[in-house]
């Protein structure tokens, strides 16, 4: 473990910084005496680099934070990046459910390929890798799953990105003789995004009411902060090896996020109560609807189906353990993710 005179000569080099998880590891690096250089597509796009900035600015570290642009679509140029790094954490990947489906898949394995290489080119001793449970699976339904599982569905082009760029991760580290340590986030809750990812942007809907009943969906649910502090503690302790599932709010659905905002915040009209499974054909035909009117879809039947293959069973005692994390609660997921809501409007 690094100590505090220690992280100060020491650099990280992060992808994606702009993105929910990127920005919160900007900010934890920074906190704890890491030099960051961090790296977003467009340096003159504000909505980029204006809330990373943000973070030096806050803890008086300006000279800490380097931002530099670079696609990860694109193959050169990066190995001179990561040149004099103590490490990679790369986060950069499309999460999305409605962008065309190349951009996605193509954006984590490109991407990966690209930096994992240019890893082994730069020297770089150690890759801290974001993937997500989406590659670790929902299956089989009713046993708790562990880093050993591995997604056997493709029910959407997310799920099939993540699957195959930590598989290809986990090649490329083998072939180039890196030492790489993988975060596996589950739904990623909590404020501090420049934009809403599929995990928080149904959280106006259902403040306004927009939907009676709460769908059952699962969810293993984490906090953002707790995703960047497992990424600094996977490259701080040396004996970490492996997959690491960071998601300790298990066998939660949609339903209970719901009812947990009408509990804590009374005011809104959050649906308290769960829409049986047997009429799941109302919510997707809802979805339909909305969808003509420009919303964008989330329940189509074959969506609804593959999430009820599985359950949210994903067990999270091995970044526990190792990683020696203590969790933010289920409501301080619920707590921060509806203040940044509110503090939008």
């Amino acid at each position: 473990m690094k100590d505090g005179n220690e992280a100060v000569s020491t650099t990280i080099f992060v992808t994606g910084v702009n993105g929910h998880i990127g920005n919160h590891i900007v900010r934890d690096l920074l906190e704890h005496g890491y030099n960051v250089i961090g790296s977003v597509r467009s340096l003159s796009d504000p909505q980029k680099v204006d809330h990373v900035r943000q973070h030096a600015l806050d803890l008086d570290c300006e000279s800490r934070l380097v931002l530099v642009e670079g696609d990860v679509l694109d193959a050169d140029g990066w190995a001179e990046k990561l040149s004099g790094c103590d490490a990679l954490f790369h986060t950069a990947t499309v999460y999305s459910n409605s962008k065309n489906a190349q951009i996605i898949i193509d954006t984590a394995n490109k991407g990966t390929t690209h930096l994992l290489t240019a890893a082994k080119q730069a020297k770089i001793p150690r890759v801290i890798y974001t993937s997500s449970v989406a590659a670790i699976g929902s299956l089989p339904k009713g046993r708790e799953k562990t880093e050993e599982d591995w997604q056997t569905l493709r029910s959407s082009p997310y799920t099939v990105a993540k699957t195959e760029s930590e598989r290809l991760a986990w090649e490329l580290a083998k072939k180039h003789g890196l030492d790489l340590r993988v975060i596996n986030p589950g739904a990623v809750l909590g404020g501090g995004f420049a934009k809403p990812t599929p995990s928080v942007d149904y959280f106006p809907d259902a403040i306004q009411g927009k939907f009676p009943l709460a769908p059952k969906i699962p969810l293993p649910i984490v906090h953002v902060r707790d995703v960047a502090r497992a990424h600094r503690r996977a490259f701080e302790v040396d004996e970490a090896k492996g997959r690491f599932i960071v998601a300790p709010h298990k066998n939660k659905t949609i339903a209970d996020v719901c009812r947990t905002i009408r509990e804590q915040y009374p005011e809104t009209k959050s649906p308290r109560h769960a829409v049986p499974r047997s009429l799941m054909f109302i919510v997707v035909f809802q979805d339909w609807l909305m969808g003509i009117f420009g919303a964008e879809r989330r329940m189509t039947r074959k969506a609804v189906k593959g999430y009820f293959k599985g359950d949210a069973n994903l067990s999270s005692k091995k970044a526990t353990d190792v990683l020696g994390m203590e969790w933010e609660s289920f409501e301080a997921c619920i707590t921060d993710t509806v203040e940044a809501f509110s503090n939008e409007s």
